[in-house]
């Protein structure tokens, strides 16, 4: 069973450089607010950060990075939180190809003996919320 939700991540161009990364994760660790998911792709020069925050700090979180002067865009994609075990991910990209929806990327967490959570960014979060309900 999956538990699918649409979330807005904070999306963020940093230059790929010792403690960048550190600095942004930092400030807002330092405002009380956790980071739930975070995707940081290897990149030459600058790349894309998504940083996902939950929903009652997204606001927060805006305003500390407009106060800091840090350029940033949202972006909504599909949170999903399912069973752990093997095939199951295959099965919900599945359902999504079947749609002929195409995934741009996703990323996962995970613990032993603990329910995934999957972060998905789609063309279209509503057509992919009714394929995968």
């Amino acid at each position: 069973m999956s538990l699918i939700s649409k979330a807005t991540q904070i999306v963020v161009a940093l230059a790929n450089k010792p403690g960048v990364l550190a600095g942004l994760c930092s400030t807002l660790g330092k405002a009380g607010i956790n980071i739930i998911a975070v995707h940081a792709p290897e990149a030459k020069g600058r790349g894309k950060v998504r940083v996902m925050v939950i929903a009652d700090d997204l606001e927060r979180t805006k305003a500390l990075l407009k106060g800091a002067k840090v350029r940033f865009s949202e972006e909504e994609v599909l949170d999903i939180e399912m069973d752990n075990r093997p095939g199951a991910f295959g099965e919900l990209a599945g359902k999504l190809s079947r749609a002929k929806i195409d995934i741009r990327y996703a990323y996962s967490t995970t613990a032993a003996f603990a329910r995934a959570r999957v972060i998905i960014a789609v063309p279209d979060v509503n057509k992919a919320l009714a394929a995968l309900g």
